[in-house]
């Protein structure tokens, strides 16, 4: 019986001992599903994380691509916003009442898709080969080389006529020396020394020295002329010049080259500051400003300018202006602050403080609000489109009044019956699409500049002599844009003033449709004696200067 119930117990401590292994495995298996309930979570969460990651990640390639396509376009596509030649009777949308009508709202959309369709298709036009226009020999000096035959007795023939051929030739430039010989005469008795009248006469008699631009200045005013001209109309640095003289023969330092460059600058400096006291007492102009990098000796490197340029619309008449190269608002205050009427510019946010001041009217562009919309077209092409389509409807107005040579009160009249209710539609357009788009995308960022000025540019149709766009001040621009790529930077804040003046006094030359070469060369030879007899500069301005 005892040995039986010491088996019993023998058998009872090997389960007991079964069982503490099994709890101490389940007390183990508990703490692994713990660890992998752990590690679920976390890959849960890393996922969650690399899910994130992987949206925004396609957003930003989403980004890249398009600004990869918007600048592919901006290097090798076409710069023209306009690609609708529409007619504007069949775009004109008459609207009444605060937002748009159903019939107005299927008129627009049936018209976005028909402008889809045409720009996702390619259209082949063969054009007609227009004929090769003649060369003019008009004001040219002719040289004749007659050539006889050879091999034969003239005495057998006689001359029946000649055949004429003429080509274009082309002898470089050269340079000679302009000597100016003075005689000098002596009286030939000192008992000559009276006249008849009993006046005195000088002992020895020699002419005047014609007057010179520049004092002891051995450089000709056509040499001035030419040295200003081939850098600022040619755009041709002066290292560049000099070296072209020097294969000439003739060998001139550049600090030479800029001192008579400076001197020449400050003899049409009173000429700069008469043109730009005409083009401010007009009442209406045209503002915009670039860049132009400028020389700071501090920081020994070149740093970001801008020369703000004012163009008269009327006669085309304009001046570049430079302030330490500042785009402050100070600046534009400085510059217009004796202004009175209105102000045609882009939505630079400058340009609001002017909104508040009195005699000032503000008128904004409408070239720049179509470009915004024309770099949106590959976003969100259908509304980009019907944007383009009542831009371009504005443009067929101005088409039709230039087409039928309307004068100022045609074309307002014009103007105020079909351009301004598409302004009204175009406005509540505006105002309903906006709240649909993400603020960061283009066409929003379209929408929202034009809405913000919109006042500014619906300004138009009060006047016939008011432009739609700001394109022709941006023109006026060009020629200092295509400088800058050639000679860089200016070396100093006086030579950016410098270049100011000679940008404004050329730009008038070319408004006026006057050669800016004789121009510059007359008003050289003449601006000292006009000084020195005190007589009225501005006769010399570009524009009296041709009468």
């Amino acid at each position: 019986m005892a040995a039986e119930i010491e088996s019993l117990r023998s058998q009872l401590a090997a389960k007991e001992e079964v069982v503490s292994t099994l709890e101490s495995d389940v007390v183990k298996l508990e703490s692994n599903v713990s660890s992998l309930e752990s590690n679920i979570s976390s890959l849960e969460s890393n996922i969650t994380s690399l899910e994130s990651n992987i949206t925004s990640l396609e957003s930003n390639i989403t980004k890249l691509e398009y600004e990869l396509t918007w600048l592919r376009k901006k290097l090798f596509g076409k710069m023209s916003e306009r690609f609708i030649n529409s007619d504007p009777d069949t775009r004109q949308l008459d609207i009444f009442g605060e937002q748009l009508s159903d019939n107005e709202r299927e008129e627009l959309e049936r018209a976005a898709k028909q402008e889809q369709e045409l720009i996702t298709r390619t259209i082949t036009v063969s054009k007609p080969r227009t004929p090769r226009k003649d060369v003019s020999f008009e004001n040219l000096r002719v040289e004749e080389t007659t050539i006889e035959p050879e091999g034969i007795d003239f005495e057998e023939y006689v001359c029946i006529g000649t055949e004429e051929t003429n080509r274009l030739a082309y002898k470089p430039a050269e340079f000679y020396v302009k000597r100016t010989i003075r005689k000098k005469y002596a009286l030939k008795s000192l008992s000559m020394e009276l006249d008849v009248e009993q006046k005195v006469k000088p002992a020895i008699v020699i002419a005047p020295l014609p007057d010179s631009p520049i004092h002891k200045c051995m450089a000709d005013t056509s040499l001035l002329t030419e040295i200003i001209i081939q850098k600022y109309l040619y755009h041709l640095p002066f290292h560049r010049q000099i070296a072209r003289f020097g294969d000439l023969g003739v060998r001139i330092s550049s600090s030479t080259v800029g001192d008579w460059f400076s001197q020449s600058c400050e003899l049409l400096r009173p000429l700069y500051d008469h043109l730009r006291r005409r083009v401010l007492s007009t009442d209406y102009i045209q503002v915009d400003e670039s860049t132009l990098p400028v020389i700071d000796n501090e920081k020994k490197r070149a740093v970001k300018g801008y020369l703000w340029v004012v163009r008269n619309p009327d006669n085309g008449e304009v001046f570049f202006h430079y302030d330490r190269g500042s785009r402050s608002e100070k600046t534009a205050l400085v510059l217009l602050h004796g202004f009175n009427g209105a102000i045609q510019s882009d939505g630079y946010q400058v340009y609001k403080r002017f909104e508040a001041l009195d005699g000032k009217l503000m008128l904004g562009c409408w070239a720049h609000a179509r470009r915004k919309f024309d770099e949106a077209l590959a976003e969100n092409k259908k509304l980009a489109t019907e944007a383009l389509l009542q831009i371009q409807s504005l443009y067929a107005v101005e088409r039709e009044a230039d087409e039928m040579g309307a004068t100022t009160e045609q074309r307002r009249e014009l103007r105020r019956s079909k351009a301004y209710p598409i302004l009204v539609t175009f406005e509540k357009w505006l105002y309903e699409n906006y709240k649909a788009l993400l603020p960061q995308s283009r066409t929003a960022k379209a929408i929202s500049y034009t809405y913000s000025i919109f006042p500014k540019l619906s300004r138009y149709h009060l006047d016939g002599r008011y432009r739609i766009d700001n394109n022709l001040v941006e023109n006026a621009i060009r020629p200092l844009a295509i400088g800058r790529k050639n000679y860089l930077f200016c070396g100093n804040s006086d030579a950016a003033i410098r270049a100011a003046m000679v940008y404004s006094l050329l730009g008038s030359c070319k408004a006026a449709g006057v050669n800016p070469t004789e121009w510059l060369e007359d008003v050289l030879s003449k601006i000292y004696s006009y000084s020195k007899e005190r007589r009225n500069l501005e006769e010399l301005l570009p524009h009296l200067w041709k009468k």
